[in-house]
């Protein structure tokens, strides 16, 4: 094939991506409750089932002692959302119909994208790449769903919860919350990609689990310095 017979075949890939995104989008859009009270708004509840299985060891009973931490009861006190935008609501509500549509459509892209590099691996590449597809797509949900259920809980306690003073009231823009949900769930689903991309890699020879092993101390120490760079709101 030649160089514009590669771009009208990623061009038509790309399109049915996009018919699947704007699909499922759409049918999002009309899941507006389900969507949002069900989901969205579920982590700062205190009956959200992390909280609450997180406040239940900290009271829990062992061999007749009682244990009383309170600090897990994370979110006891829900926030008070507001939203200070004209059209703030119905923006809020398409920008959520557009991510839920790029969860769901994830493993469509991912086999569009496929179906376009495939012909250009070699018999081996292709031998080590098969069954890629469903990997993907279920480390990708495995990731969203520790975000959802693990990390989005804690994320919101801390900055919902802490006050300077009893006079100032927190009031949370629905963006800035909606935001950091869908932040950590899309960013929890792309790095649990890393498994495929480093068996891949190793497989073709571009790594090696020696140099893995080598450079493993290193890497943890970069790692702890873009986490404390990209956490807001500062460093510490």
């Amino acid at each position: 094939m030649s160089f514009l017979e590669h771009l009208e075949e990623l061009r038509w890939h790309i399109i049915r991506s996009i018919i699947a995104i704007v699909t499922l989008m759409i049918v999002a859009f009309f899941f507006k409750n389900l969507i949002f009270d069900k989901i969205i708004l579920a982590p700062k509840n205190p009956d959200f089932i992390t909280n609450r299985i997180l406040c239940n060891l900290g009271h829990m009973n062992i061999f007749g002692h009682q244990f009383i931490i309170d600090a897990l009861c994370i979110n006891s006190k829900p926030p008070n959302l507001i939203n200070i935008n004209m059209a703030g609501q119905i923006t809020t509500h398409i920008v959520v119909a557009l991510v839920s549509g790029l969860i769901m459509a994830f493993p469509v892209v991912i086999y569009e994208f496929w179906k376009f590099f495939r012909p250009a691996l070699h018999s081996n590449e292709a031998e080590h790449a098969r069954g890629a597809v469903l990997a993907s797509t279920l480390l990708f949900f495995m990731g969203v769903l520790f975000g959802y259920f693990l990390l989005a809980p804690l994320s919101l306690h801390f900055p919902t919860s802490y006050e300077i003073s009893p006079y100032v009231v927190n009031q949370i823009n629905i963006r800035s919350y909606i935001g950091t949900i869908t932040s950590i769930c899309l960013a929890t689903g792309i790095i649990f990609e890393l498994p495929i991309i480093a068996f891949f890699l190793t497989k073709i020879g571009v790594i090696t689990p020696s140099f893995m092993k080598k450079y493993r101390k290193y890497a943890i120490v970069v790692i702890f310095v873009v986490a404390a760079i990209i956490t807001p709101p500062d460093v510490f």
